[in-house]
């Protein structure tokens, strides 16, 4: 299951944590992170992109305050010494629900996305290859870390998070003595088929999906829908009797046309692991499998936070699935 080297994903790690960011950053790099607020217990978290293990130098700190009606504090330290705060007035998060909070670095700044807003810009203070490292501390229970490098999509096409998937076995309060990664753990399925869930929120412009599986050597298809009701927004549909890979919608139980063409062959077979990611965008999917995009779909249902369910089934072992 080789994605050609890209960053793992940390899967529902414990707070306070310390993970290393391989190769450290790069203009381009995008870092996911997707948790919680915690009701009670405190009144701020942060995330810190950091050079190694300690705190002593902090290229970017990140720290929400539900405080004074809340507010998000910026800053840099260097050699054990915060620079000069920048406050935003405003708070995007809120106790006790999820969130999506993403980091893009630029040559010039990083900039922050929440729930697919864009949030914030920070320009850089210390030059960000520096930065080795993500602790994230405080009021947050995180279901997952993930890390897209730069240069998966083509030109002119926005880009898919690229993920691994680690399974972290930690104990209440464990923290990692060092920024490592720690060993690849595949869990065993656990996913009763057909595999049914919710999107909380709905999809939007830069909500991603990311299912992953191995198919049964006897295989003859197996499906992904994303469903608005009883409507299908996105039937992706490989079948391997045929040697296609379908896309479809279907409205009030009728189908529309169905789309086949791909850039290249079958990217599905019999017997091996996959990874598909499903990237929302404003008029159409973008698809990427096992790290590499394949196709876009276009939007035949237009309300975008409708569609809100996520349906598998089919001849696959399902392994992981994040929304």
């Amino acid at each position: 299951m080789a994605f050609g080297g890209a960053q793992a994903s940390y899967i529902n790690p414990v707070v306070p944590f310390t993970g290393m960011i391989q190769g450290g950053l790069q203009d381009g790099h995008k870092i996911t992170i997707i948790g919680t607020v915690l009701p009670s217990g405190g009144n701020r978290f942060a995330v810190n992109l950091q050079t190694g293990h300690n705190d002593s130098d902090i290229a970017f700190h990140f720290n929400p305050r539900f405080e004074e009606g809340g507010y998000v504090v910026c800053n840099t330290k260097q050699r054990g010494s915060w620079g000069t705060e920048e406050r935003k007035m405003h708070m995007p998060f809120q106790r006790g629900y999820s969130f999506e909070l993403c980091f893009q670095v630029q040559s010039s700044e990083f900039r922050v996305m929440v729930n697919g807003n864009l949030f914030t810009q920070y320009a850089h203070r210390v030059p960000f290859h520096r930065v080795d490292a993500i602790s994230i501390t405080g009021i947050v229970q995180l279901s997952s870390i993930s890390f897209q490098p730069p240069g998966i999509w083509p030109a002119n096409s926005a880009p898919i998070t690229q993920t691994f998937v680690h399974t972290i076995h930690s104990t209440p309060g464990q923290m990692f003595p060092n920024p490592v990664i720690p060993p690849v753990v595949y869990p065993n399925p656990v996913y009763q088929l057909p595999y049914f869930t919710s999107i909380l929120g709905g999809l939007y412009p830069s909500k991603s999906i990311l299912v992953s599986g191995t198919i049964l050597p006897s295989a003859q298809r197996f499906y992904i829908n994303l469903r608005s009701g009883s409507n299908i927004a996105f039937h992706l549909n490989p079948r391997f009797n045929e040697n296609a890979v379908v896309r479809n919608t279907q409205i009030n139980g009728s189908w529309g046309s169905e789309e086949r063409s791909l850039p290249r062959g079958m990217p599905f077979f019999r017997g091996q692991s996959f990874s598909v990611w499903i990237m929302c965008e404003g008029h159409c999917f973008k698809v990427a499998v096992d790290g590499q995009h394949l196709f876009e779909y276009h939007h035949r249902l237009k309300n975008l936070p409708a569609i809100n369910n996520l349906e598998v089934g089919g001849d696959i072992q399902l392994t992981h699935v994040q929304t």
